[in-house]
């Protein structure tokens, strides 16, 4: 089960990127009161998880619904991570993401960023939701499933870490080491998505 722990944490944290998501939040909160910025953050994470732990407990009943098949979902999961991976690498992601913040930074008001953009999609975006899924839907047992829940509470609690130490955080690490750490996680998300695309054709082929 440690196995599976540390693999459930690693995927969700290549793909969450706590550390991708501080200097962002730190560029959005920059003209607000410490206190203020410290809310949001614990806002942020909250309705993040929740998003994301709903989806891992009742996304496969979702997929029943709409009928499709947990092994086209696998494959399309994996093809959509091996997407973010790409952007990680060429540091594609890290654009989009400061666009959206400089967007949201020059609108006539600056609003509560914690639900838009930073929960949603920063956080508890389509890769992370397609990843808990994914994680679930091979969890067998609910010790599995409790191992891999713990792996996404963990995962959030250094998510609202990083946002509550964005500004040290981006002091100490700087933009040339954030840039070499993205590269390299990049490269590990296209592993495993490639693996998960593996898995699901593999299974359609048995079958």
């Amino acid at each position: 089960m440690i196995d599976l722990f540390v693999s459930a944490f690693v995927t969700l944290f290549v793909v969450i990127d706590p550390p991708g998501c501080a200097p962002i939040f730190a560029g959005l909160t920059s003209s607000a009161p410490l206190p203020a910025a410290r809310r949001m953050a614990i806002r942020a994470c909250i309705i993040a998880a929740l998003i994301l732990f709903v989806f891992a407990l009742f996304g496969e009943n979702l997929l029943g619904a709409l009928h499709i098949e947990l092994n086209s979902f696998r494959i399309a999961g994996g093809i959509m991570l091996f997407l973010i991976a790409i952007d990680m690498v060429f540091e594609k992601r890290t654009e989009r993401r400061e666009k959206r913040a400089e967007e949201i930074l020059t609108a006539e008001e600056v609003d509560d960023v914690s639900v838009f953009p930073l929960a949603i999609p920063m956080i508890a975006g389509p890769g992370s939701i397609a990843t808990i899924m994914l994680l679930m839907a091979r969890a067998e047992g609910t010790e599995a499933t409790l191992v891999i829940l713990a792996a996404l509470a963990a995962v959030m609690v250094l998510c609202l870490l990083a946002l509550l130490a964005a500004g040290p955080l981006m002091r100490l690490v700087g933009a040339k080491a954030e840039a070499v750490v993205t590269r390299l996680l990049g490269v590990l998300l296209a592993a495993l998505a490639a693996q998960y695309v593996i898995d699901g054709l593999r299974a359609v082929m048995a079958g």
